[in-house]
């Protein structure tokens, strides 16, 4: 394998960050053509095909969501030898990971102030599963990630309980049919894992009435009539309401919200991001 060119690999990481050929472009300046014809040379160059064209997304394939963090780290590198070596001071990236309900709610209120105070810093976020943020920062991909876990699971720094509720349409009772229609994320979400196993212990029949990798696609399927899910209490969206034991349904034991750090991470940055989260909490049960 030739020396990999840092300007494809570049744009092949503004391609998967933007999500497209189009708006990738936009933020290296290069048109959709040229793009999708880096990304061509980057494929000849390792070897490899990287993104799966034949979905509407830009969908990386095995080997390049591998490739990923191994472009975003030395993309990272040659960016602080070039800041260092024209003088400027190397600003400090801290790469987050967070569940798609903390950064959809929380997290955009945090890091306007954060972000004014700390100019010597800037933050690299990423919303997803957290059975898929957990894996990132255990392969050095993430610096931290806010997860939701089983409770006690070993190696968070700090933990956090989460209450969780059944939801469903406030103008249906499907969750008297049988089986109940239940909406829920992908297969590795504790929320679906707490669900399934609930009903299971009750001997409730089930079936998926419908799947969704997002928060809002999960809400909005409920607030629809298509089913009932597992939420945390905060997050009951408008046109659906509460059920607990009273409707048939057995009791959810509460969840955490865990605080992960990576074995790989350094500098004071990553550290006060850290702290940041932490605050932005209720008190730990464990820390």
């Amino acid at each position: 394998m030739r020396d990999m060119d840092l300007g494809l690999l570049r744009t092949f990481v503004s391609v998967v960050d933007a999500g497209g050929f189009t708006r990738g472009g936009e933020r290296v300046h290069k048109t959709q053509s040229t793009v999708s014809q880096q990304i061509r040379r980057l494929e000849e160059q390792v070897g490899l095909s990287l993104l799966d064209r034949n979905s509407r997304t830009v969908l990386l394939t095995d080997d390049g969501e591998r490739l990923l963090g191994y472009a975003r780290r030395l993309l990272a590198l040659n960016d602080e030898a070039h800041s260092v070596l024209s003088g400027r001071k190397a600003v400090e990236v801290v790469r987050l990971g967070v569940p798609e309900d903390y950064a959809v709610e929380r997290l955009p209120r945090l890091l306007a102030d954060f972000a004014r105070q700390n100019r010597q810093l800037r933050l690299d976020v990423r919303c997803d599963l957290s059975v898929r943020l957990r894996a990132d920062v255990e392969a050095g991909d993430l610096d931290l990630a806010l997860v939701k876990q089983e409770p006690g699971h070993p190696g968070a720094r700090a933990a956090w309980r989460e209450p969780l509720c059944w939801i469903g349409p406030a103008d249906h009772d499907l969750h008297r049919e049988d089986p109940l229609p239940l909406v829920v994320f992908p297969q590795g979400c504790v929320y679906r894992n707490r669900a399934v196993h609930e009903l299971e212990r009750a001997g409730r029949p089930w079936r998926v009435a419908y799947s969704s990798p997002n928060h809002a696609g999960v809400r909005a399927a409920v607030a629809g009539g298509l089913g009932v899910s597992v939420l945390p209490r905060s997050a009951l969206p408008p046109g659906a309401r509460f059920l607990d034991e009273a409707d048939g349904l057995p009791l959810l034991p509460e969840t955490e919200l865990a605080l992960l750090v990576g074995t790989a991470m350094h500098g004071d940055g990553a550290a006060l991001v850290a702290r940041l989260l932490s605050e932005s909490l209720p008190e730990p049960v464990w820390a």
